[in-house]
């Protein structure tokens, strides 16, 4: 998303009038009641439904190798150096005991490519040690893994090779890859080959690792990896159930287009839909705007969105499970929010929301809280997301502050879901524009 000025008093002019009358023309379409009421509550999750926290490497690790993220930190491209983030390197022992203690099922991280091999054809012994202490904590800590093979990160001999802009990168993955499966499938883990292509695309676009007449090219790659990794998946960890994560944009067709760009050129590859949901967009409420300038605390919040997004996915790709990869609520540094939204509250609302969708026949198996702790947020720590808050500029003993999402999350693990007679905190919006005309025209209703 990008932030145009409007140029003249007359256009100012001449385009509120015109988003006014839009409005009342949806307003007059969808109606001005839409949220409905009923006695009953909603039913737990069930115990066959998987909480979880998720997590990258890069963004939580430090001591990182050298790759295109850290060059561009390095490079003044963005506004902070990951530096040692928030340590996990050192720390993941004490920071899977704090999932584990939350009741939760699922534990994704992600292996970093350039910690594991710093140069190209020759492992890191150590690298791997690291992660083989990581994955056997999250599954002695019973929790099933969730590994992510690209979180946006690949090495700087990679980049030094041209990166996206040459066809073989996408061999160089599915080697990597492959070498990853090879050592992890005893663990049966859930996995994702690539997170958010979209958002891998668009930000290599961004900030020049991928040159503009070669972005065709790096989605080619994407997808022929992805569909190579997953067929080698299925031949080690036989049942195995593997996926590429979508990011869900709340605007009016783009969502569907870039659906065009990859899960749909995936899908017959695609054991689950997987998809990342952060943020919401009405006829009164653009606030979500503010993601553009990267202060994602600014965007207001209609927990009701992820119901829209669910009921978007499940006609889309009908017949596939979804799980939800990652879904959270964004702070400023020191923990708040214009609108005053509490993250307890924000989770609850979210989990009754799912429990909604179950309830209405959608197959959603599973939700991940973005993040466990706060990390870097791919440029800057400056949003908080995490259920255990860590100032990793101003602190330099990173100690983990629970927030009052911890609670919140053990009791909702505990009961499969909100306290029976729960209602949402926030009401449903009037008029949605997270997934038109479905959204608007059969607005949610709370039970």
């Amino acid at each position: 998303m990008s932030r145009r000025r409007l140029g003249g008093g007359r256009r100012r002019v001449r385009a509120g009038v015109v988003a006014m009358s839009c409005a009342a023309m949806l307003l007059a379409i969808c109606g001005l009641g839409g949220v409905g009421t009923a006695s009953a509550s909603v039913p737990p999750l069930g115990p066959a439904f998987e909480f979880g926290v998720a997590q990258s490497g890069f963004q939580s690790e430090g001591y990182n190798r050298d790759s295109n993220w850290v060059r561009y930190g390095n490079q003044g491209r963005v506004a902070h150096r990951v530096g040692n983030a928030v340590d996990f390197y050192h720390r993941y022992a004490e920071d899977i005991a704090r999932a584990k203690s939350l009741g939760v099922g699922i534990y994704r991280t992600s292996v970093e490519w350039s910690r594991v091999e710093p140069s190209r054809g020759r492992d890191d012994p150590a690298g791997w040690a690291f992660y083989d202490r990581v994955i056997r904590a999250v599954v002695d800590a019973g929790m099933r893994p969730m590994i992510t093979l690209n979180h946006w990160v690949h090495p700087g001999w990679a980049v030094d090779l041209g990166g996206w802009n040459r066809p073989q990168m996408s061999a160089d993955l599915v080697r990597f890859a492959e070498r990853v499966v090879d050592r992890y499938s005893w663990a049966d883990p859930l996995w994702i080959t690539f997170n958010e292509p979209t958002e891998y695309v668009r930000r290599e676009l961004m900030y020049g690792g991928v040159a503009p007449q070669n972005v065709g090219l790096m989605a080619d790659g994407i997808v022929a990896a992805h569909r190579a990794v997953h067929r080698y998946i299925h031949r080690v960890q036989p049942g195995a159930q593997v996926s590429s994560n979508m990011a869900y944009y709340p605007i009016a067709g783009l969502q569907t287009w870039l659906e065009s760009v990859f899960p749909q050129r995936m899908r017959d590859t695609l054991d689950f839909v997987g998809v990342d949901h952060y943020y919401s967009f009405s006829v009164t409420d653009a606030s979500v705007a503010n993601g553009a300038s990267g202060e994602f605390w600014k965007s207001s919040q209609a927990p009701e969105s992820i119901y829209y997004v669910l009921r978007h996915v499940a006609q889309q790709f009908p017949g596939k499970q979804i799980r939800v990869i990652e879904n959270g609520l964004a702070t400023d540094p020191q923990g708040r929010r214009p609108d005053g939204y509490r993250r307890a509250d924000h989770l609850r609302d979210t989990v009754y929301w799912l429990q909604r969708a179950r309830q209405d026949g959608i197959d959603v198996a599973s939700y991940n809280y973005w993040s466990l702790t706060d990390n870097y947020e791919w440029g800057d720590f400056d949003s908080r997301f995490g259920l255990y808050t860590v100032d990793a500029e101003r602190d330099p003993t990173l100690t983990r502050h629970p927030t009052d999402a911890v609670a919140a999350y053990r009791e909702i693990t505990r009961d499969n879901g909100v306290r029976p007679g729960y209602r949402p905190t926030r009401m449903p919006v009037t008029c949605s524009l997270v997934a038109v005309p479905d959204s608007c025209a059969n607005p949610a209703v709370v039970r």
